[in-house]
């Protein structure tokens, strides 16, 4: 032990008031004995701590700072068991950061846990004994009750996309309504967070890279998908899926409304999110497991729910273009990629969506680089060529040279345009020699 420790320590309630209170905590505790200036990092990384603790957690939170001459450790302690895990979100994303912040700023941090649930520290300076009590803070293993959940026909990267969509969701739904009931709200954000993190840490995410050819050759089926994929669910957090369901269901339709600022989500999204808490809840209860289903989603819809968009000059344009909006519907396509793809009339496309005309190997990643890139501003194929079979209405396939734009609009809608063309090679096959 390097010198005699100070120490602070003082217990916060569940409340988004806690994280200022916590801040004021440590800066008393530094405040005039500060000469490393340790100041500034310590409030940023307890301000994430405790923010993640209240949010993710939904309990009391303990913060205690211990101080010695040449370091610094603080430890945010809370009653749930799941671990915090560093997100690596696009730099649009609503959520994600708060663990990458904190091992940006500190010197040192990282995870106890015990039977009450964990502590997340973090050290700046020199890392010594600073009177750390070893029962309180020592590491164990907390056997829980668990039952067995057997997901079929798992979609692994649409679960991935989900995943993200829907924390950040929840996060700004939280912070939309915090005013009308706080306490009981921070309880059921909790209760979803901790559903979502029982997904998380059993769920494989497959690495398809950031590469335009790698994501063509990785993200297609089968490899994006588990046949048979078993979790185990304790059985205290079975009724947190009922929750995250309940949840999700009024943060999207506020959403789809325009009051978040977070993008609305796709009916495949919502189908798949309904199916996994159904599952989780259901299986417990005797019911044999029923398989995903990719199909579950689809829908043509009217075309008066179309997004109004001026698109004379996809119509209009004298080779390949097909335009959608921010739900994946058709909303234009011009006279040349009706050919393309063996349609008479635009009436056969528009209203229709993009996935019916995406082979069916393809559509999953299709749907979960749509959602990331709406969520998170991912955009691994946004202006780059990429060859890509489309699927004919006669449902053959045709190879193509897909470039896609994405087009803000007002209220952060979204138009895509994609231009279909020959691919390079073939139109060198079929040129006449000279």
């Amino acid at each position: 032990m390097i010198g005699e420790a100070a120490r602070e320590q003082r217990r916060f309630d569940p409340h988004p008031s806690s994280v200022a209170e916590a801040r004021r905590l440590v800066r008393g505790a530094l405040v005039g004995d500060d000469p490393h200036d340790w100041l500034e990092r310590a409030q940023l990384c307890v301000s994430e701590l405790v923010t993640n603790a209240v949010v993710h957690a939904g309990t009391p939170v303990d913060v205690l700072v211990l101080q010695h001459a040449t370091g610094l450790r603080i430890e945010v302690v809370d009653r749930s068991p799941h671990l915090p895990i560093p997100r690596h979100y696009a730099n649009l994303a609503g959520t994600g950061r708060g663990l990458m912040m904190v091992d940006q700023s500190c010197d040192r941090w990282g995870v106890l846990t015990n039977d009450d649930g964990k502590t997340v520290w973090f050290e700046l300076g020199a890392a010594a004994d600073v009177g750390v009590d070893p029962e309180r803070s020592s590491t164990g293993v907390t056997v829980r009750e668990t039952v067995s959940v057997v997901l079929l026909n798992m979609p692994l990267l649409l679960h991935s996309a989900w995943r993200m969509h829907a924390e950040s969701l929840l996060r700004e739904y939280l912070l939309a309504r915090l005013d009308e009931d706080a306490g009981d709200l921070l309880g059921a954000h909790a209760a979803a967070s901790a559903a979502i993190s029982v997904l998380q840490e059993q769920i494989p995410v497959p690495d398809v890279g950031e590469n335009p050819d790698g994501i063509m050759a990785a993200a297609v089926e089968p490899f994006v998908s588990m046949e048979r994929l078993e979790i185990r669910v304790p059985s205290s957090s079975l009724p947190s899926f009922e929750t995250l369901d309940l949840l999700l269901e009024s943060a999207t339709t506020l959403a789809d409304a325009g009051h978040l600022m977070t993008p609305g989500t796709q009916p495949e999204i919502r189908a798949f999110r309904r199916w996994l808490c159904a599952e989780v809840r259901r299986q417990p209860g005797g019911v044999h497991p029923t398989a995903w289903d990719p199909d579950a989603a689809q829908a043509t819809v009217a075309l008066d729910d179309l997004l109004p968009w001026d698109g004379e000059s996809v119509t209009e344009a004298g080779h390949g273009v097909v335009a959608a909006d921010d739900l994946n519907r058709i909303i234009a396509v011009s006279r040349p990629a009706l050919a393309m793809m063996r349609y008479e009339e635009p009436g056969d496309l528009i209203g229709k969506r993009l996935v019916d005309i995406v082979p069916f190997r393809f559509r999953q990643a299709h749907l979960a680089g749509f959602t990331m890139h709406l969520f998170a501003g991912r955009a691994a194929l946004i202006g780059v060529p990429v060859e890509v079979p489309v699927l004919c209405a006669d449902g053959a396939e045709r190879l193509v040279e897909l470039t896609v734009r994405s087009h803000p609009l007002p209220r952060g809608r979204h138009v895509f345009v994609a231009d279909l063309l020959e691919p390079a090679a073939q139109t060198a096959r079929s040129r006449p020699s000279q």
